[in-house]
């Protein structure tokens, strides 16, 4: 499925998907219930024509939801022509990425592989600080002041109480050590992993260059997300893969079920969450 640009519509896709394969209901019918050619009806299951709330009732009463089901997914017909929260950090996000806080922001669990760099849900202000002041490859001018704003609001599904996200991280023990910002900085940032590795829904495991488990795709970074559907039962899960100038978002099952294993994998090769905390300590200790 072609990924569309805010929750709303990635959500509504999924359920009309899992209604009409469901129901059996062929592109045919559905096209003569809206009084429209076939292909606009493939068009809008690719995510490359915007349906209408009028379009979208027709479609779930013929594919057969109930009354509540169908009310929920006109609602979110109508918030398609709303732009995402996060479009007003455009100046902060590429495109590709404007998409995965969103996702974030909605997801009841977060798992994220990180080798080289503290992830942004967990960096200390003087760490960004320092991330920011890098040279930057696309040679874009930085509003310090905007990053750290939108990084602020990405963070806040850390600490917020409802709905409660479970964030889980497995990090390279290099993320710790390579030094943005001085020994001050880095330091402080450690103590942050420490004070947010505490939080009853994070857990964050460190893989140590000392591992007793072999580790290979130790260099790998992803961040696999899991969303409660809006419908009966469905759910949409992405991996999310962040490359050098652009984002994949992944959402075929084979594909998912691949990252899933190799989440596995990693955190299996990883320090408890325990351990980990003892070993971001004392690896503090070294920049205090």
């Amino acid at each position: 499925m072609a990924v569309a640009r805010t929750v709303p519509a990635l959500m509504l896709l999924r359920e009309l998907d899992q209604l009409r394969q469901q129901s059996g209901v062929s592109s045919e019918r559905a096209a003569e219930e809206l009084g429209c050619r076939v292909s606009k009806i493939s068009r809008i299951f690719l995510g490359q024509s915007r349906i209408t709330p009028g379009d979208t009732k027709l479609l779930a009463d013929l594919y057969g939801a109930d009354a509540k089901l169908s009310k929920t997914l006109v609602d979110l017909a109508r918030n398609l022509g709303r732009k995402s929260d996060w479009e007003r950090y455009e100046s902060v996000y590429r495109e590709a990425f404007l998409l995965l806080p969103d996702l974030e922001r909605h997801s009841s669990t977060i798992r994220m592989v990180q080798s080289e760099i503290i992830p942004g849900l967990l960096q200390t202000e003087g760490y960004l600080r320092a991330l920011t002041e890098a040279p930057d490859p696309f040679g874009r001018p930085v509003d310090f002041a905007n990053v750290a704003q939108a990084t602020r609001e990405r963070q806040e599904i850390l600490t917020r109480s409802e709905p409660p996200t479970m964030v889980s991280f497995v990090l390279s023990e290099s993320a710790l050590r390579r030094e943005y910002g001085g020994r001050e900085v880095m330091h402080q940032q450690l103590l942050r992993l420490v004070e947010v590795g505490h939080l009853p829904n994070v857990q964050l495991q460190i893989v140590p260059f000392a591992s007793p488990n072999p580790v290979t795709f130790a260099s790998v970074k992803f961040e696999l997300l899991h969303l409660q559907g809006a419908g009966v039962g469905t759910s949409l899960d992405f991996v999310h893969i962040e490359l050098y100038d652009e984002a994949q978002y992944l959402d075929e099952p084979g594909q998912v079920a691949a990252y899933e294993q190799l989440w596995g994998h990693l955190q299996a090769a990883a320090l408890g969450p325990t351990e980990s905390a003892g070993f971001i300590g004392k690896v503090a200790e070294e920049y205090g």
